[in-house]
């Protein structure tokens, strides 16, 4: 018992079975008490009726018509079975009833009493009512109540067995929901056993019947599914972390290793230390990057949200790049129309949408055009950056955000392979996502945000679930 004692379920299960149980005794006891009750009322309010009818017939008619009505009331048929009679003169001598025995001691006058008595020669306990008659005669009128206490009995009888029968049942119910709670937290613990083993890719089974544990096991399975994309990505990025730091600090190595020669002089010394701090600066600004992917993709920024107005956002990163894009022979377009506004942080929207310009500079190529625009939907509103340049193959779109992904004709060129991997992560951080499409010719990439309207219950959601973390 102390082993099932310490079952949430079980404990939980035999609470509401005893809550169960002290709502049955309730019942019981109002229908036990209704139902013997309105018996023994109406078994008294009877005996009182009758023996004041009786002696209402004494003074109309005296004592000889009373024993004439008590007489012919013994031998009418009517409850011949249950009726108690007794007329005792004032000198003890009885003159008529089915009572014998009888004494004046016997019981009080004028009170209902439950007495042992002997009516027709046979012990009966009968509920008896004493009259004392102006005469001094004493009349007596009862009921046989053995029909009654088999009727309590009964009831008693049919109570206890209820009651033994819901207590099994409790037990018996209380032992089953454990057994089937069991059941279905089990399959979670084992889960999550698993995959502390280091196997990511076990999820939870998902029954066919959508009830609480199925909901709270999809629920588990996204969050896992979360899990296991993070940890890859964080493979992925050591992986790619270690790569791209151990050529340029090879680089670094080896020039600083050759500065060591006699034969260096100043100016190739000073060469070695501009190309060191470059290769340097170049570190430093992948790993701002990586940091600004990890402060997006950890939704710190969002307290700080306010009305963003895109076409602000993307004139000002038109005239960053505009110089720019005309140096290297390309147009650059500002097709925005209208002025959509947006829930956000302004200047993390700016540094998307210059990724996404500066990845079209990059790879489309002289000649191309680079067009910069927003388009309004029904719910949302997108950032779009188009060019007509190579593009990008459909079947590495899904790779390009990865952090540190280059395509093979792109690893000649500067970078990293986090441009998009930033674009991704702020897109994320505004409840939006980013899409690549073909242009036929070129890349679409696109931004695609909720309105500005859209996104403020997502906003109090998320402050009411950090105030309830806080209170917790």
């Amino acid at each position: 018992m102390t082993k099932l004692w310490g079952h949430v379920a079980f404990r939980l299960a035999l609470g509401y079975g005893l809550l169960a149980l002290g709502s049955m005794g309730v019942v019981s006891a109002a229908f036990y008490f209704g139902t013997v009750g309105v018996l023994a009322r109406s078994t008294d309010g009877n005996l009182i009726s009758i023996s004041q009818r009786l002696a209402r017939h004494y003074e109309s008619r005296g004592g000889e018509g009373l024993r004439q009505e008590i007489q012919q009331l013994l031998v009418d048929g009517i409850e011949q079975d249950t009726e108690v009679y007794l007329l005792v003169a004032p000198d003890g001598r009885k003159i008529v009833g089915n009572v014998s025995g009888w004494t004046m001691a016997m019981a009080p006058l004028d009170r209902l009493t439950d007495l042992q008595v002997v009516r027709d020669g046979r012990p009966s306990l009968s509920r008896l009512l004493p009259r004392h008659l102006p005469d001094g005669s004493i009349l007596v009128v009862g009921r046989d109540m053995q029909d009654r206490r088999e009727i309590e009995q009964l009831v008693w009888r049919a109570l206890l067995a209820g009651g033994a029968v819901a207590v099994l049942l409790t037990i018996g119910g209380a032992l089953l929901f454990r057994r089937q709670l069991e059941h279905r937290v089990g399959a979670i613990r084992r889960t999550a056993l698993e995959i502390e083993a280091g196997d990511l890719s076990r999820r939870i089974p998902v029954s066919e019947v959508d009830d609480e544990f199925a909901r709270l096991n999809r629920d588990i399975n996204h969050m896992l599914d979360r899990i296991e994309h993070l940890m890859d990505g964080v493979r992925h990025v050591s992986n790619a972390i270690a790569h791209d730091l151990r050529t340029p600090l090879a680089r670094i190595r080896s020039r600083l290793e050759e500065s060591l020669r006699p034969t260096e002089t100043a100016a190739q010394l000073a060469g070695t230390a501009r190309f060191a701090i470059q290769q340097i600066d170049e570190l430093i600004n992948m790993l701002d990057r990586l940091l600004q992917i990890a402060e997006a993709e950890s939704g710190a920024r969002r307290q700080s949200f306010a009305p963003v107005r895109l076409a602000s956002v993307i004139s000002d990163v038109f005239e960053l790049y505009d110089a720019t894009a005309e140096a290297e022979g390309i147009a650059l377009v500002n097709e925005t129309e209208g002025d959509p506004v947006r829930l956000g942080d302004r200047n993390l929207l700016a540094s998307a949408t210059a990724n996404l310009v500066d990845n079209a500079l990059k790879y489309a190529g002289s000649g191309a055009t680079v067009r910069i625009k927003t388009t309004n939907e029904r719910d949302t509103v997108s950032i779009v950056v188009q060019d007509d340049g190579p593009g990008i193959p459909a079947a590495e779109r899904s790779r390009v955000v990865d952090r540190f992904y280059r395509l093979d004709q792109s690893r000649s060129l500067p970078g990293n392979g986090l441009g998009l991997s930033i674009v991704s992560a702020i897109a994320s951080l505004h409840w939006g996502t980013l899409y690549l499409e073909d242009a036929a010719p070129g890349l679409l990439a696109r931004i695609v945000l909720p309105r500005a309207d859209a996104a403020v219950p997502a906003i109090e959601k998320l402050t009411e679930i950090r105030s309830l973390g806080a209170v917790e």
